[in-house]
């Protein structure tokens, strides 16, 4: 299906140096969030804890429901508010796991109804012990980390041949990581470094697409983290999934641009190479909005319709599937110029 008249000629690299404005504008925003905020706003996955998700039959006052909580040791606890009003639904929220049984869940709807007169129902509780959150965090940052460097491993073999050499720097990368870990480094920031590190060793080495890529990735992977934290919302395992479900969505993106950019780089070698990068966008353009539409279509469903437990995972995805589509085009595909000049 054609949805773009074949033979349009959009000039994207004219405007690079505008998208490059807008992402740094982004990233800053996202970064200085995430400063301001002391961080994400963690779920229980990730922070430890209780969470206890109850329902009313007709309203009743948060006020009530934390003095119910009181007697039953759950006095710092937070509510909330879940969906919409109408549903009576709230979240409690405690630092503190607690041993699940059917002896707390029914302390709990007794003290609920002493405190509010209705009755309470429980529709799920769940619990992670600091130690095991701390440990899923840690995972969590490894596994967006691998996912990133053994996509620069596929990116350098297929479109520059460099197996080897790429596999070789993503190992030496992982390699130096994990002792690092082992003297309580902060991964998040080891792995912020690690990936600078992996930035400037593909640029000497000249890996140019997987430079491109990687630096497309790490774009999505902050603007959709920072949105997050600009939103307060919480930061969850789902999340995680939705992260690298991003990675490979912009990914694919990146690829079929690539792929057009190397055909047309053997089809029209006497072209300039911002020439045959701008042909290749405008000729990949039509598969690139058909799928992000399609893509945002079912995201949008279960946005509006998924209901909250799957809220904050579709908000994700069609974050990062604006931000991926936008990525590829304007963030991956203009990097490939820096070594027209570098070369000169």
């Amino acid at each position: 299906m054609q949805f773009i008249k074949y033979g349009i000629n959009i000039n994207f690299l004219g405007k690079r140096k505008l998208a490059l404005i807008f992402s740094i504008s982004l990233i800053v925003i996202s970064v200085g969030s995430l400063i301001m905020n002391k961080g994400l706003k963690l779920g229980v996955d990730f922070a430890g804890g209780t969470l206890i998700q109850v329902a009313f039959k007709d309203h009743v006052d948060i006020s009530d429901i934390k003095s119910g909580l009181n007697s039953v040791d759950l006095e710092k606890s937070s509510v909330q508010q879940f969906g919409s009003a109408e549903k009576n639904e709230f979240l409690i929220r405690t630092n503190n796991p607690i041993t699940s049984s059917e002896g707390f869940t029914i302390d709990v709807e007794s003290a609920l109804k002493a405190s509010t007169g209705l009755e309470a129902d429980i529709r799920r509780v769940e619990m992670v012990g600091p130690q095991i959150g701390k440990d899923l965090q840690e995972k969590a940052w490894l596994a967006i980390f691998y996912a990133l460097l053994l996509i620069t491993i596929y990116i350098s073999g297929r479109f520059e041949l460099k197996w080897v050499l790429s596999g070789v720097v993503a190992a030496a990368l992982i390699g130096a990581v994990y002792l690092l870990t082992l003297f309580n480094v902060s991964i998040p920031v080891l792995i912020m470094a690690a990936l600078i590190v992996a930035i400037i060793i593909f640029w000497f080495l000249e890996l140019k697409y997987a430079m491109g890529a990687i630096v497309a990735l790490i774009h999505d992977v902050t603007i959709t983290i920072g949105i997050f934290s600009i939103f307060g919302k919480e930061f969850t395992l789902p999340i995680i999934a939705a992260v690298l479900t991003i990675i490979g969505y912009s990914l694919n993106d990146t690829i079929i641009v690539f792929d057009r950019i190397r055909e047309n780089l053997k089809k029209y070698p006497k072209n300039p190479l911002d020439l045959n990068i701008n042909k290749s966008i405008n000729e990949t353009l039509s598969r690139t909005i058909l799928t992000s539409l399609t893509t945002l279509g079912v995201l949008i469903a279960l946005f509006t319709l998924g209901g909250e437990i799957i809220h904050d995972f579709a908000f994700a995805m069609i974050v990062g599937i604006l931000i991926g589509t936008y990525s590829s085009i304007f963030v991956a595909s203009p990097i490939l110029l820096a070594w027209q000049r570098k070369e000169r």
